[in-house]
């Protein structure tokens, strides 16, 4: 009853498309929901809900904490500066006086700025991404760094649409570990959109013919591309470049498997804030400028991605990435904060935290009426309570999982083979099997540090925020 009693209130918050404008009852169903998440976490002998959901993630909230306030200070002065561009940029423009940028302007400057600095025009670069291209560019990264080959498999099993492709996926000795769907193209009548990968069948010893050896894993990976015509293959747009490469990652994690008791293979078992660590690794890959020319080819004139174009295109990477980070970083401050510390009926109320919290986290202050935890559907209507640093905990992993390899020497083949092999046989491989900062440390020697990410981001060096 008392679980059933909080997600009927999850679905009143989602039925009723949350904006800012935050009406009274609707701040009373999250701090209900706030309530019982409290008694939950008593009646279980926890001192506070965000204790009961570290029990399934591989950080503690001590840990969550230590992350965000590194962070925080790591791309706070980077914030800054992107502030200042931005008002920079807008008063050239003779749009705002100095220091005059209001909420309501700062996505439509930044968009602005990005053409200024970064004009990349999305539609004519498809040409340069064939899905027939990408694809096989991505296979050849896979057995580049973890000894695989990937081969056509059509007619082997049954498809659901005719556009779906079966591929068996073999070591080095030509053994067939794994074979996977690949859904690549959009249906509007009868597909959702996005990318995702799911389990059809996963490896197992006692669900095995025999029970002595074990049964093979089969995934279906889906996208949503733009279907081949008459005159063109299927294009893509770089972002779904990069989202085909994140949902392989997962896909890997679940052929790559170890482990023989279905209930730790893949990822089942694994902590929710590490289990995206192979997929925001193989997105790492999108932003080698070798791999990204090696995959960038016209579909007529079989042109490489022009080197102008190719700089751009790297350079999105770190356009107001310490604003974007410190942004969401407010959100999972915020959320661990609710979780931590809020006392429901106490005399902070919910927006009196997020404006608190926000001081440290945001740049330009926070408008007074701001309600955005009222459209704060993850926490509030989804499963991501006292968990939405995970997105930033798996960050950091896969960024300091892909600085091995700078480690080792992007250009140095041997060395790449053996650093993706390591990772094969404990990141891909371990599934729930072990715990996963003790997988990490196997594959890293050490455990994570947030430092590769702000390399990545372009931060600046970390800035103490008072």
């Amino acid at each position: 009853m008392f679980v059933k009693y909080i997600n009927s209130c999850h679905m009143m918050i989602t039925r009723n498309d949350l904006s800012s404008d935050c009406h009274p009852w609707q701040k009373e169903i999250i701090n209900h929901i706030l309530k019982l998440r409290l008694e939950k976490a008593k009646l279980l002998g926890f001192d506070n809900y965000a204790e009961v959901s570290m029990e399934t993630k591989m950080a503690t909230v001590d840990k969550a904490e230590e992350l965000i306030e590194e962070l925080c200070n790591a791309c706070h002065s980077s914030a800054i500066q992107d502030m200042e561009d931005l008002e920079i940029f807008a008063k050239g423009h003779n749009a705002v006086e100095a220091n005059q940028l209001r909420h309501w302007d700062i996505n439509f400057w930044s968009e602005r700025l990005r053409e200024s600095r970064c004009d990349i025009n999305e539609e004519e670069l498809r040409a340069f991404f064939p899905l027939s291209r990408v694809i096989e560019g991505l296979f050849s990264l896979g057995k580049k760094l973890f000894g695989i080959n990937i081969y056509p498999a059509d007619g082997l099993a049954p498809v659901w649409n005719n556009d779906v492709r079966f591929y068996c996926v073999k070591n080095l000795s030509d053994v067939p570990i794994a074979y996977f769907y690949f859904d690549p193209y959009s249906r509007p009548y009868g597909k959702r959109g996005g990318g995702w990968v799911d389990l059809v069948v996963g490896r197992s010893r006692v669900l095995s013919h025999d029970a002595t050896s074990h049964r093979l894993p089969v995934v279906h990976i889906v996208c949503n591309q733009t279907p081949p015509s008459a005159d063109k293959p299927s294009l893509m747009t770089f972002r779904e470049v990069e989202v085909l490469f994140h949902e392989f990652g997962h896909a890997l994690q679940h052929m790559l498997t170890n482990q023989d008791e279905g209930l730790v293979s893949g990822t089942k078992g694994i902590e929710w804030d590490a289990v995206e660590l192979p997929s925001q690794f193989m997105e790492h890959w999108c932003y080698r400028r070798d791999t990204l020319m090696s995959i960038a080819k016209h579909y007529k004139t079989g042109e490489s991605l022009p080197e102008d174009i190719c700089s751009k295109l790297l350079a999105t990477r770190t356009f107001r990435a310490g604003s974007e980070l410190l942004r969401q970083l407010r959100f999972a401050s915020v959320d661990l904060e609710l979780h931590k510390n809020y006392i429901p009926g106490g005399l902070e109320s919910i927006f009196d935290i997020d404006q608190r919290v926000s001081r440290k986290t945001q740049v330009m202050p926070l408008q007074p009426e701001d309600r955005f935890l009222c459209s704060f559907s993850h926490i509030f209507a989804d499963t991501y309570a006292a968990g939405y640093y995970c997105y930033q905990w798996a960050e950091v992993l896969a960024a300091d999982a892909f600085s091995a390899f700078e480690e080792a020497g992007l250009n140095n083949e041997k060395a790449v083979k053996e650093t993706g092999i390591r990772f094969r046989e404990t990141v891909l491989a371990l599934g729930g099997g072990k715990s996963p900062l003790q997988v990490f440390i196997d594959f890293r020697g050490r455990e994570p540090s947030p430092e590769p990410l702000r390399r990545y981001y372009g931060l600046k060096p970390a800035l103490a925020v008072s």
